[in-house]
């Protein structure tokens, strides 16, 4: 049965609180992201319809959010999530270059894991770090001024930390 732990479900309730009675819905990005995090790092459908049944919306509400927001995994994902930005400033210095690049040094496509379940390869929309171009993040961190030899260590320091 999918349920938050008690702390996370008081977390929610704090969350629900600081919003007008019958605006529960305004919760529902930091509660995906708590699902998100508490669920396997991705949001399955019986999750998604979990946090439906807590905030008292229709799933579908939930599902048009988690699909809208780049930030919201609706698959598996692995150990490491690269998300590239693939928006026009990135594109012009070169994002289509390290995409493909990533694809050929990890063997993946653009949305799938590798086999080891360690990587996963994510295009998404801006991430507000035009200048720095061409640019990705994982997990929480941000790499800019991406070249080949800037992924290479980014992916051995990832193997690295893993082992």
């Amino acid at each position: 049965m999918i349920q938050f732990n008690e702390t996370s479900l008081k977390k929610v309730a704090e969350i629900i609180a600081r919003y007008p009675e019958g605006k529960q819905k305004s919760a529902l990005l930091p509660v995906l992201h708590m699902a998100q995090v508490e669920f396997g790092g991705w949001l399955a459908v019986p999750v998604m319809d979990y946090v439906a049944t807590l905030l008292q919306i229709e799933p579908i509400e939930v599902y048009e959010v988690a699909s809208f927001y780049s930030m919201y995994n609706l698959k598996p994902v692995g150990k490491y999530l690269f998300e590239v930005c693939q928006t026009g400033p990135c594109m012009l210095n070169g994002s289509d270059n390290i995409i493909d690049y990533i694809k050929q040094k990890l063997n993946i496509g653009v949305g799938e894991t590798t086999a080891d379940g360690m990587f996963t390869l994510k295009t998404v929309e801006c991430l507000g770090a035009c200048g720095y171009a061409p640019m990705m993040q994982f997990g929480k961190t941000y790499r800019e001024h991406l070249t080949k030899e800037k992924v290479d260590s980014i992916i051995e320091e990832c193997r690295a930390k893993a082992n």
